[in-house]
This record gives C-alpha cells, sequence and structure tokens, in this order.
C-alpha cells in the first residue's frame, strides 16, 4: 500500500506527465514518467519481500497496581532465508497511543529483542494491540503492514497504600477470628478433612495412603481457626462522587482488602450497584476483588439503604470498612446501624470538593479524605473509633 509520501509523489507524477503532453513538455513528461516508475517499483518491491518471522509478545506482568512498572517485552526471529529488510512494529496502546520500534535487517536465523513500558497511571483494563509488522521500500513511497499479534489486556488495580488492617472481632460471628491464637493452633492450621485435588494445591498436601486406597488423588483440607472475616463496603453512587473522589474511594478499597489480605482474612466486598463477591480466602479470591476494583464506575440510581439492609441480615458480621462518598441526609445513621451484626465498624469519607454539602461532615467527627488529605490518617482515626457502640463520632 502507499504510504503518504508515496500518493504525493503519484499525484506530482501523473500531474507532470499530463503537463508535459498537453504542452508539448518531453522533460515535464520524462520527469512524471520516472516518478509512475519510482511508485510502481516500490509497491513491486514492497509486495515481493518475504516475511517469514516468528513474534512473540508477552506483558511482564500483565496486572499491576496503578503507578507500578509494566513492559511489553518483544521477541522478532527470522525464518527465512533470506534477509530481511528494515521493519516497523507498531503495538497500539489504549486509545490514541501507540508504540512503535524500529528494527535493524535481521539476517538467516537471527533474533532481536525489544521491550517497551505501559502507561499504568490510571487503573482499569488497558489494551495493547493488535501488534502489527510493517515493511517499506527504501525510498518510503509503500508499506506492508502484517498482523504479528493478537490484542493482550493489561489489568491496572486501584494504587495501595501501606494502612493496618480491619482488627479481629470476638462475636457471635461463626467465622470471625480472635487477637491471639491458643497454644492449639500455634501452627495456625489444623488437619480435619481430605478432599479431592485441585490445580494450585500444594503436592505436599497429597496423602498418599487415601490417595492408594481410593484410587483418587485426595489433600488433607486444613483449617485456620483463628481467622478473621473482613467486609469493604464501596459507594458507588454518581450523585455522591466526583472522578477524583472516586478514584481515592477505589484505591482505599484496595489497601483495605491488601492489609486484610496478609493477615489471611477471610475478604468480602460488596458495593452500591448490587454487587456482592462473597466472603471467601485466597490468592485467586483477593485477585478477583482488585479487577473489580479495577473496573467498577460509579452508576446512577445506587441505593446505600439497600446495600446496608442486605449487610444487616442474619449470616453477616466480622469486620466492616465502609467507604462512602457524599452522605446524603440519614445515611449515616443507616451505615452505624450495621453494629451489631458487625463487631467493628470503620467509616470513611470521600466526598467531592464542592460547597453545600447535605451533611455537616465535621460535625459528625468521620474521617474525611479529600485534596489535600491522605488515607492513611483517616484510616487510623477511623481505626480508633471502630471500638466505640455506633462505629462513627458524634
Amino acid at each position: 500500500m502507499l504510504t503518504r509520501t508515496g500518493w504525493i509523489v503519484a499525484f506530482l507524477a501523473g500531474g507532470l506527465v499530463a503537463v508535459g503532453r498537453l504542452l508539448g513538455i518531453f522533460e515535464l513528461f520524462l520527469l512524471g514518467a520516472a516518478g509512475v516508475i519510482l511508485v510502481v517499483g516500490a509497491l513491486v518491491v514492497v509486495r515481493r519481500t518475504p516475511l517469514r518471522l516468528d513474534v512473540s509478545r508477552n506483558l511482564h506482568p500483565p496486572r499491576v497496581h496503578a503507578g507500578s512498572p509494566s513492559r511489553v517485552e518483544l521477541s522478532v526471529r527470522n525464518r527465512s532465508s533470506r534477509r530481511t529488510p528494515l521493519l516497523t512494529v507498531r503495538d497500539p496502546v489504549g486509545r490514541g497511543r501507540s508504540a512503535t520500534v524500529a528494527l535493524a535487517p535481521l539476517g538467516q536465523s537471527q533474533t532481536v529483542r525489544a521491550a517497551y513500558r505501559l502507561p499504568t497511571e490510571r487503573r482499569g483494563i488497558l489494551r495493547v494491540g493488535p501488534l502489527s509488522v510493517e515493511v517499506s521500500d527504501p525510498f518510503g513511497l509503500a508499506a506492508l503492514s502484517t498482523r504479528a499479534a493478537p490484542v493482550a489486556e493489561l489489568t491496572v488495580w486501584p494504587a495501595v497504600v501501606d494502612v493496618d488492617p480491619l482488627p479481629h472481632t470476638v462475636s457471635d460471628d461463626p467465622h470471625g477470628g480472635a487477637d491471639h491464637a491458643s497454644a492449639l493452633a500455634a501452627g495456625g492450621e489444623d488437619f480435619y478433612a481430605l478432599r479431592p485435588f485441585a490445580p494450585g494445591d500444594d503436592l505436599r498436601r497429597v496423602h498418599w495412603r487415601s490417595t492408594a486406597r481410593w484410587d483418587e488423588l485426595l489433600v488433607r483440607q486444613e483449617e485456620r481457626p483463628w481467622q478473621g472475616r473482613a467486609t469493604v463496603l464501596l459507594d458507588c453512587r454518581r450523585g455522591a462522587h466526583s472522578p477524583a473522589s472516586f478514584e481515592r474511594a477505589a484505591s482505599a478499597a484496595a489497601s483495605v482488602i491488601v492489609a486484610c489480605w496478609r493477615r489471611h482474612f477471610l475478604l468480602r466486598l460488596v458495593d452500591t450497584t448490587g454487587f456482592d463477591s462473597g466472603a471467601a480466602a485466597g490468592t485467586a479470591h483477593v485477585e478477583s476483588l482488585l479487577e473489580r476494583l479495577a473496573t467498577v464506575e460509579p452508576v446512577e440510581g445506587g441505593r446505600l439503604s439497600a446495600t446496608v439492609a442486605g449487610l444487616r441480615r442474619p449470616g453477616n458480621g466480622g469486620a466492616c470498612a465502609a467507604l462512602l462518598g457524599e452522605p446524603e441526609a440519614g445515611d449515616l445513621e443507616r451505615v452505624a446501624h450495621l453494629r451489631p451484626p458487625f463487631g467493628a465498624l470503620a467509616v470513611v469519607a470521600f466526598p467531592p470538593a464542592r460547597p453545600g454539602r447535605a451533611v455537616d461532615l465535621a460535625a459528625t467527627g468521620v474521617p474525611v479524605v479529600d485534596d489535600d488529605g491522605g488515607f492513611p490518617e483517616a484510616w487510623r482515626r477511623a481505626l480508633r473509633r471502630t471500638r466505640r457502640p455506633t462505629g462513627v463520632a458524634r
């Protein structure tokens, strides 16, 4: 295909041929004919250039927190017996951006590697590709592009900060933990059952005697008797947030989840869109929660009252972190009723920077995160209030 330069040369050459014929100027006709021959020759050269390449592209790592580095590692190998021309590799990154890498000619079986960084400033799903390899003639008049790799996706989780986890609770919650483990659970795990082997299980936990007896791979199921349970409530009402305040709230939710995960909590994420992850543990569950936080957006019509009513049903318990936007009248009272059933309740507000707030947050004592105040300090203040009767200051 002709490039922009190729089309310009082609139009100029055609014009010179036409003017030379009309005016009878042989030199102009000859110059235009030379331009036409040059363009046609460029097309022939590009189409007859064989490309037999092995192209591999890997995202390393494929999931990162916002602000953490991630890059594309590219490998191109020439499988042809002929030397390649100058190659240009183009890889679209997100919307309106692309990475361009120029590769020097490759000899037979020669491999070249390149790498480039990906933008990870904002949470979300970043689409990379499809990757194309472009070959052009020496004059840049014609180019032929070949798709070499499909679209890949980079998941950018919200940024996290180092904060303390929610406290363990001692209550009627059957899944809750205690502040200190007893001597019985000094090892942290007690064997209580066998279950079928699942991909990802540690082979050291295989119970070989039972496996031989039942002719099925069985592993020891072990229990953590002092495991806490944490629920994170995220306010996703569009009217309660600005774009900046919601980004801060999503980052705060990820920070609390990661902090509790490091303490081996059972984790649950609930938001006002109706999403409820359920309580579970493990790396896969935490990654699914972070992916939800990477893609969640504020919505119209979300109701905090309905979400709180669901959390007050029997079976809920442990500790709860409520991350609110701009509270409406009655919102703080509804959230305060989450204790009980939750043994500990921490509330932090992320109101947008605008005048005329419906609720005077300074009077309630709820820790506030705005453009000037960071989340770690507000979270420390919220944790100090978890032992109060309602979890929020009055």
